[in-house]
């Protein structure tokens, strides 16, 4: 086509762009809807005929021009093409950019690519469950939201996984460190397990130990490895780590090998997880998120079936277990009114439902008396359950050696729905130090040292040994080393840190958690140091606070 333009009157150059529109029209698409009409200034068909066969003076006219003078005219009525939009580069906040070509990143990356592709997938799949709300708390802290990789390569984000050391939870606690953070952990309920709570906790640790460390990457390891070691990692290498700052004094104190390998790769780990997590076309995968974690709420009484509460709120019990994973004996906690989760819409008609259910439905459990020379095998079978799960229910029933339970004694025998809802999980007060699975125990009311060996399928005699006790005396609050290094070689421990002067003597008010951030170390250390499993203090007590 000749796009020549005619030096003409502007009726004439308009009736002449009309026509090459026109033209061009026949070979566009038909628009949805038709365009805005627009006036243009000519007398008749006739006069624009005779206008564009008559002869003019013409200038050469560029492609571009026809569009945009179309534009003008038209709008995008005409169904010009134009270019589609560049996706956006994913950005993190927390700086992945400048250590993605890391040696070890770089292998972690391979690893979560190949070796480990299916785990690294579902764990990715089970992150759109719960990182919108990992991510809105960390921004409510004022904390970075990517931070949310670091429950991505700890758990992948299973709120019930449990590891080695007996640490719980999507976050990895161990007890004595969550109760530090403000989170339940007891015989019936262990926020370790609940998403929401532990996230509080997470964040709460986090925070604290950003503003010690002032580098992400240094709280991260801290967070991993512990503070205390990390802090004193920075002191000891102070001369070699000299110009290095922020993020650059973990990759730097990382090379020392003064970490231990896990914590080494703690970060490097976090990197590489963040770097697939935000761009996992480009690495191969195809990911189907999991439905976001939203629920309702409603406030239930002591000792409720979770079973009543499925019903009430028309759900499966799974359903329930599910959203309160914390809640760990298919009921709620005996002694407090409690606040459980409950489908998203199902909180408006709860309360009805609930109270309409049978009393039955709504009890969790009848009471019995122990009979003369019952023993607990035939206790639980008249429970109708087994032995374990009678347990459960009545964790301070003083069973002897020989398997017989005292007589004239009142215990609970849980309903078959509330077993069925419960958790069959290890006793949350259980704690393993180290490379040596170091397991305490705090006796409890009522127990013995024969029943708490065996809880832990070991003996008296062991128990004794590793306790340094001469007679089988023991008494409510008292630590057991259960498993694990005696505790007569931690006392030594204990008396050679104490000859070195790194001892604090609890004050009035004083709790672990004041300590551990007076000396830069954690709950977790501190009670490791001295061999505690309580978080109780007193005046005067004196704690090794360094080894």
């Amino acid at each position: 086509m000749d796009l020549s333009l005619p030096h003409r009157t502007p009726i004439h150059r308009r009736a002449w762009w009309l026509a090459i529109f026109a033209t061009a029209a026949c070979h566009s698409a038909r628009p949805a809807q038709p365009p805005t009409p627009v006036a243009i200034e000519v007398a008749s068909a006739d006069r624009l005929a005779d206008s564009l066969s008559a002869p003019l003076d013409s200038a050469a006219v560029q492609p571009h021009e026809v569009t945009g003078e179309a534009l003008k005219m038209f709008g995008d009525s005409m169904g010009v093409q134009t270019a589609e939009p560049v996706e956006e580069e994913p950005t993190w906040d927390i700086d992945v950019r400048s250590y993605e070509t890391h040696e070890r990143v770089a292998y972690f990356i391979d690893r979560y690519q190949h070796s480990a592709r299916q785990s690294f997938a579902k764990w990715l799949e089970r992150g759109g469950r719960y990182e919108p709300m990992i991510r809105s708390k960390l921004h409510d802290a004022g904390l970075p939201e990517d931070l949310t990789y670091l429950a991505l390569i700890e758990s992948g984000y299973d709120p019930n996984a449990y590891s080695r050391a007996a640490a719980v939870g999507m976050w990895q606690f161990m007890t004595s460190t969550a109760k530090s953070t403000g989170l339940r952990v007891d015989w019936w309920v262990d926020e370790r397990r609940d998403p929401v709570r532990s996230t509080d906790g997470a964040i709460k640790f986090l925070k604290y130990l950003n503003e010690q460390f002032g580098s992400l990457y240094l709280a991260a390891a801290a967070y991993n490895g512990g503070p205390g070691r990390v802090q004193r990692g920075l002191t000891r290498y102070a001369d070699e780590l000299d110009g290095e700052t922020g993020d650059d004094a973990f990759f730097a104190l990382a090379e020392t090998d003064y970490l231990r390998r896990e914590t080494r790769d703690y970060v490097p780990r976090l990197i590489a997880a963040a770097l697939i997590a935000k761009d996992p076309t480009r690495y191969g995968f195809d990911i189907d998120y999991d439905s976001a974690f939203v629920y309702d709420t409603a406030r239930v009484g002591p000792a409720t079936p979770l079973a009543a509460v499925a019903k009430a709120a028309r759900t499966s019990v799974s359903t329930i277990i599910e959203l309160n994973p914390e809640v760990l004996r298919g009921m709620t906690p005996p002694r407090d009114s409690f606040t459980v989760r409950i489908p998203l819409g199902a909180g408006a008609s709860f309360d009805s439902s609930y109270a309409q259910l049978p009393k039955d439905e709504r009890t969790a459990w009848s009471r019995a008396t122990t009979k003369k020379g019952e023993t607990l095998t035939k206790l639980a079978r008249r429970a109708g359950v087994s032995s374990k799960e009678l347990r459960w229910y009545n964790p301070s029933l003083h069973v002897t050696r020989s398997g017989h339970v005292s007589s004239g004694h009142t215990v609970m025998f849980p309903s078959k729905e509330v077993v069925a809802a419960a958790l069959n999980v290890p006793d949350p007060s259980i704690e393993r130090y180290g490379s040596s699975s170091r397991t305490t125990h705090v006796v409890k009311r009522g127990e013995s040292l024969g029943l708490i060996a065996q809880h832990y399928h070991t003996s008296v005699k062991s128990i004794m040994r590793l306790n340094g006790l001469r007679k089988s005396i023991i008494y409510p609050g008292q630590v057991l080393v259960v498993r694990g290094s005696s505790s007569s070689t931690r006392s030594r421990t204990a008396a050679a840190s104490s000859s070195s002067g790194d001892v604090h003597v609890v004050r009035s008010g004083e709790s672990l958690w004041s300590i551990a951030r007076k000396y830069d170390t954690t709950v977790k250390e501190l009670k490791k140091l001295n061999g505690l499993a309580s978080d109780r203090l007193r005046a005067g007590q004196k704690l090794v606070v360094r080894s």
